[in-house]
């Protein structure tokens, strides 16, 4: 008897760590991408900066000025679209992480589920045999 509880819990211990190891890896692989995508978006608003900066320390004169602030308006824009595209963009990367560990509790559930029942089982057959 202390047998057969003893491979029970040692083969629902594996089965945990596995889930575990499966999860780790799936929020892991979650979080690349969404700091790919911010470091992206970084460059990307970095480069902007640095363009703005170099046209701010060209400007001469008052139509030059005038221009400066035109493309400030337009780079500050810019800049909000792109940050709401990548929000959007992280938030389906999270939904899909989500979805995907959900989808890996409802499979270790289900073999949580498998490991009772299966000796309840047989206890069940046995007995129905005497």
């Amino acid at each position: 008897m202390t047998q057969q509880l003893n491979t029970q819990v040692f083969a629902y211990a594996k089965q945990l760590a596995d889930s575990a190891f499966k999860a780790q890896s799936v929020a892991l692989k979650g979080l690349e991408k969404i700091a790919e995508l911010q470091i992206k978006a970084l460059e990307k608003q970095s480069e902007a900066a640095a363009e703005f900066i170099s046209g701010a320390l060209e400007t001469r004169d008052i139509d030059g000025l005038r221009a400066l602030w035109e493309k400030a308006s337009s780079a500050s824009r810019e800049n909000a679209e792109r940050a709401v595209a990548v929000t959007q963009e992280i938030i389906a990367v999270t939904q899909k992480t989500a979805e995907s560990l959900g989808a890996l509790v409802q499979e270790q559930q289900q073999a949580a589920n498998d490991v009772v029942a299966a000796p309840v089982a047989a206890v069940k057959k046995a007995a129905g045999a005497k």
